[in-house]
């Protein structure tokens, strides 16, 4: 285990959320996402026991786009849930989110259509991580040379890759810019 060691402690619960990426012979590509919540002791619901190590929550979402990470469709499913017959009613409603985007406001239109009583806190989380799964997924897919004079979509998206750090300086050096700070000197 990479963090410090703990204190001594009892496990209570297992939350596993898992992406898979696919490519399709019609040319699109599916993200799967899996979310399996597990208690590690019999819990008592209002709709009936779950035994300790049976899922609470074993729920599915899948998000097929095509190369522009345009959503094309989308189906979700519930396998284990707390309220059989309520819980499940809400898997039609995420096809709201065909023609959403992956890369420009994804997230906020995922909250707008389905956050709070629209949708399923659970499946709405998992769409959390469908656009970072899908830029792993590509990545590797598209040469570098394919770049061309295209900026690489994940310069700018987190700390290490700040064009005015030393890892594009590093890495990418076509893309890198001199801090502001520096430039004002």
């Amino acid at each position: 285990m990479p963090l410090a060691p703990p204190s001594p402690r009892s496990l209570l619960h297992t939350r596993s959320v898992r992406y898979e990426c696919f490519a399709r012979e019609d040319g699109l590509f599916d993200i799967d996402a899996h979310l399996v919540d597990v208690k590690d002791h019999d819990l008592v619901l209002l709709s009936g026991l779950r035994p300790a190590g049976h899922a609470v929550h074993d729920m599915w979402i899948r998000v097929t786009i095509d190369g522009d990470l345009n959503v094309r469709e989308v189906s979700a499913k519930m396998d284990a849930m707390p309220y059989p017959g309520g819980c499940n009613r809400i898997e039609p409603a995420y096809a709201k989110l065909v023609g959403a985007n992956l890369a420009s406001g994804f997230r906020k239109r995922v909250q707008a259509a389905m956050g709070g009583i629209q949708g399923c806190t659970h499946i709405t989380e998992c769409l959390g991580g469908v656009p970072t799964a899908a830029i792993q997924m590509f990545a590797g897919l598209k040469k570098r040379e394919d770049e061309g004079a295209n900026k690489p979509f994940q310069l700018d998206r987190c700390h290490a890759l700040d064009t005015t750090g030393d890892v594009v300086a590093r890495y990418y050096p076509t893309w890198y810019r001199q801090p502001a700070d520096v430039e004002n000197s």
